[in-house]
């Protein structure tokens, strides 16, 4: 008998459980698209992609860093390998 009700309790506790477990990504999926979306914008120095609410906005551009903002947009006189991705 103590078995049967062992196993009663077990059963409960993992519906309980799967049943929890199964609202929750519902969940997540309605809140991360608000919270997560930002507008990315390019390093006009090196090109890494950074949140525009984290960039560096100097003459029109945006910058990764406060060096990159120093040393302002790579043309012709910047990086052969960084010439490229512009």
């Amino acid at each position: 008998m103590s078995k049967l009700l062992l196993f009663a309790i077990l059963g409960l506790v993992v519906y309980l459980l799967l049943k929890r477990s199964s609202r929750r990504p519902a969940q997540r999926r309605q809140e991360t698209p608000n919270a997560s979306a930002q507008q990315m914008v390019s390093c006009a120095h090196c090109g890494v992609y950074v949140p525009e609410s984290e960039s560096l906005a100097s003459g029109g551009r945006h910058y990764c860093s406060e060096p990159h903002r120093k040393l302002g947009a790579t043309g012709s006189a910047g990086d052969a390998g960084d010439a490229g991705k512009h």
